[in-house]
């Protein structure tokens, strides 16, 4: 046991993952050894393939793990992952020797979980298969250690031949070239989705073609059931990411002129409705000017005759006069009043008026997010609605600061510490455009991007401009290490939550 444990730990460098969906899937594909052992010596070997359906958990084929089901007390059951630089102990969960499927389960480790495609295949379409060869094996291992090394699978491309029963159980028929040590591994669709778990191939004898099977999915779905263990099923359709993004743009394009066009339509109504309102203050206006002036010119020609009358009782001697005097004095003062206090017009004050009521504003606040999968590519998630707060420049749920990305938008580049995903995310507030642009990347870039992420300073909400433009420049490095072409897009339209 001591010399198995020391074999476990020996570290070795991981080859590089390409960044297509294909070695994305690859992250999570690992090599299954079992090791036999009697006191101290190790009296029986064997070693197929596996993949992760939940950073914790894998799957493979029955037989792979034959000897650790027979004699768990005698057999080490080892998962040597895909990259990094350790191999770890894994124990059996359950066991279906009749659909040879296992599930493993491993600690010490987060593996990338496989995505199963839920979808219907068609024949004739090409499909890929991830394992561990043993002939490869056999060419180029120089020890032992070699099995236990994390290094990448090799993969094999044919195309999808049909399906078939064998022995009761569904599988898949293809071209995709598999030998012994393959068995546990993916098959996947063009776009690293699980469409079965590879278990046999026929021989190729007198010249006569090889074919190999992959228990099919309705089997493997039951299996995981069965076994109480939830994996991710998409059921989109396989396109290529850059048939998407390409889409995108013009999608992008047309809500934009749109969104433009909604503007400028805005803005005519507005101008109608200020025009409308000029019209309306000043005709009001100019009946209460000349409502104004009448009463002005009423109490000058009253207080005039009270005047008169007054001097007529002052020539007779009568002592009201006073009163007459004072009360035609008051008139013509109220006179000159009113029509110096009659309303002016001001265009500047109904147009701010007009403005302040037509303005319209970004979706600031609550939003509700709804998934947009005709504008999406996804490969490995699960969206579902989303709930945001977009505050003023740039303040994402009162946390996380955005910076401006020159066309009317704002974006976020987010590197977690757990999963090996890189996501760039954006809002635009012009057409309520929300999206995730998701990079999956091999363990060399998401260490240097990491190590980026360390140099951005922004840590929460900013309104200083120059801080968010130094985060679009941080960002801007960590972009320059993702491969020019992501693996998944998420598209969310957002509205204002209520």
């Amino acid at each position: 046991m001591r010399l198995l444990l020391a074999l476990l730990a020996l570290f070795a460098l991981a080859a590089p993952a390409r960044a297509d969906d294909i070695s994305a899937a690859g992250r999570g594909v690992v090599r299954i050894v079992t090791i036999a052992v009697a006191g101290d010596e190790v009296v029986g070997f064997g070693h197929g393939s596996g993949f992760a359906v939940a950073p914790d958990r894998i799957l493979t084929n029955a037989h792979v793990v034959e000897l650790a089901a027979r004699y768990p007390g005698n057999v080490v059951v080892g998962v040597v992952p895909s990259q990094g630089d350790k191999s770890f102990q894994g124990k059996l969960v359950a066991v279906d020797p009749n659909r040879d499927l296992a599930l493993i389960e491993v600690t010490g480790v987060r593996l990338a979980p496989l995505a199963f495609y839920a979808g219907p295949g068609n024949e004739g379409e090409a499909l890929y298969a991830l394992g561990y060869p043993g002939n490869v094996d056999l060419a180029t291992a120089r020890s032992s250690a070699d099995f236990i090394t994390p290094m990448s699978p090799v993969r094999s491309q044919g195309v999808f031949s049909g399906r078939r029963n064998l022995m009761g159980t569904a599988m898949l028929l293809h071209t995709a070239s598999i030998a012994r040590g393959n068995s546990g591994g993916p098959l996947l669709d063009r776009c690293g989705r699980v469409l079965g778990v590879n278990s046999a191939l026929t021989r190729g004898d007198d010249g006569d073609a090889s074919f190999a099977f992959a228990i099919a999915d309705s089997e493997v779905m039951a299996f995981l059931r069965e076994a109480k263990q939830p994996v991710v099923s998409v059921g989109g359709p396989c396109i290529t990411m850059e048939d998407r993004l390409a889409a995108d743009r013009d999608a992008d394009e047309d809500a934009l002129s749109a969104s433009a066009a909604a503007t400028r339509e805005a803005a005519e109504q507005a101008r109608l409705v200020r025009e409308a309102a000029l019209v309306e203050a000043r005709a009001t206006n100019e009946v209460a000017r000349e409502n104004y002036m009448a009463g002005a010119a009423l109490a000058l020609v009253v207080g005039a005759l009270v005047l008169g009358g007054g001097g007529l009782l002052a020539s007779r001697g009568d002592r009201r006069w006073r009163w007459a005097a004072g009360g035609g004095g008051a008139l013509m003062i109220g006179a000159v009043a009113l029509f110096f206090l009659r309303p002016g017009f001001d265009p500047g004050s109904v147009a701010q008026a007009v403005r302040t009521t037509t303005a319209s504003a970004d979706p600031i606040g609550p939003l509700t997010c709804a998934f947009v999968p005709e504008r999406s590519r996804v490969t490995v998630s699960s969206p579902e609605e989303l709930k945001l707060a977009w505050g003023a420049d740039g303040c994402m749920n009162g946390r996380t600061q955005y910076a401006e990305d020159g066309r009317g938008g704002w974006t976020r580049v987010l590197v977690p510490d757990g999963d090996a995903t890189v996501s760039v995310v954006s809002f635009a507030p012009a057409t309520g455009s929300y999206s995730e642009t998701r990079w999956f990347l091999d363990e060399a870039r998401m260490t240097e991007a990491r190590r980026l992420r360390r140099d951005v300073d922004v840590k929460a909400c900013s309104a200083d401009q120059s801080a968010r433009g130094n985060l679009a420049g941080q960002q801007a490095a960590i972009r320059a290490v993702l491969p020019p072409v992501p693996n998944e897009k998420l598209v969310y339209a957002c509205k204002p939550a209520g």
